[in-house]
């Protein structure tokens, strides 16, 4: 039985471009529900035991309403998939429904309290250049925290703009689909300096392809002096979550706000505010949505450098880069 679950994950992959949180997500479901049924072949179960499954045994297991949303997911494109490549013959999973839970609203970083972590790093040491640096793309661009952590030096590139070269992050996120997103002058300038950081050159990030690590770690001590370079170097989105959570508790900064996707609701929440136009908003973001096909990339990008100008929520704080951006300007 792990071979047909193995086979479905590799089509979720490969053929409709999943990426492998999901592929995870959907292969640890499907073995949760083989052992509901005791080890049964899965192509064996009826309508009212995915039911039961699905409801009051996922329940008495502790798994809540809003939780059980990825499950049912997993069983429903496991069953249509079945079916779809004739391994089952019919669908017993065609009439299962997602319980009805109430939409919260997502937990969104303050424009205040995104200028106290912006000014919470010591730009005397390294370290905190490249923290200033993260928290600069994380706020500035609305990446989500797998977009940033798998980002290396070939990554960042640069578009004209206005007669002046301005950079823009290639990155790879949900479904592993690769988008250009602009970066504001303020993140920039925080990028650079820590690109030029005489420490970060001192340190082996250089990948098998020739390419670098973007954002590296500094204090791995599980792994041996000779092994900690090139992939090894990478910062994982665990010490991105932690160093978040030590500059916002030392800033006074609500918990509930310290986390890289409160970071992404401020960033949409912003351009929202500042009535940047809704398929700029649905670009930035990097939303899909199929009525919405990108034709003419150069000229998306320059129209959403202009709004991320305007409407971002670094261009509304003051950072430790605003005064001299502000000179350089004139």
């Amino acid at each position: 039985m792990a071979v047909i679950i193995e086979d479905f994950l590799t089509f979720k992959q490969r053929n409709q471009g999943r990426g492998a949180r999901t592929a995870a997500a959907y292969g640890d479901a499907l073995r949760r529900l083989q052992l509901f049924l005791d080890g049964r072949d899965l192509l064996s179960a009826q309508p009212d035991e995915l039911e039961m499954f699905c409801g009051p045994w996922l329940h008495k297991q502790g798994v809540m309403a809003v939780a059980r949303r990825p499950y049912i997911a997993a069983v429903r494109e496991f069953f249509k998939w079945a079916r779809h490549t004739k391994r089952a013959r019919d669908n017993p999973a065609a009439g299962l429904s997602y319980p009805k839970t109430g939409r919260k609203l997502p937990r969104v970083l303050s424009l205040t309290n995104a200028e106290r972590l912006m000014w919470a790093p010591d730009f005397n040491t390294f370290r905190g250049v490249r923290d200033a640096a993260i928290l600069s793309v994380l706020i500035g661009c609305g990446l989500r925290i797998s977009g940033l952590t798998g980002l290396n030096q070939r990554n960042l590139a640069g578009v004209e703009h206005q007669g002046q070269v301005r950079m823009v992050i290639k990155t790879r996120e949900k479904g592993d689909k690769e988008r250009l997103v602009p970066v504001p002058r303020e993140a920039e300038m925080v990028l650079r300096l820590y690109l030029e950081h005489p420490e970060l050159k001192d340190i082996d990030r250089t990948l098998p392809d020739g390419d670098q690590v973007l954002f590296v770690s500094t204090g791995n001590r599980s792994i041996p002096p000779h092994e900690y370079i090139g992939e090894a170097r990478r910062m994982h989105p665990r010490s991105i979550r932690d160093m978040i959570r030590q500059y916002g508790k030392a800033a006074g900064v609500p918990v509930e706000q310290l986390h890289p996707h409160a970071m992404r609701h401020l960033f949409g929440t912003e351009l929202a505010e500042s009535d940047v136009d809704l398929l700029v908003r649905q670009d930035l973001m990097g939303h899909e949505d199929v009525k919405h096909t990108k034709i003419y990339t150069h000229l998306a990008t320059r129209k959403k450098l202009e709004d991320l100008d305007r409407g971002g929520p670094l261009a509304k704080i003051r950072t430790p880069v605003s005064e001299l951006l502000s000179r350089l300007n004139k």
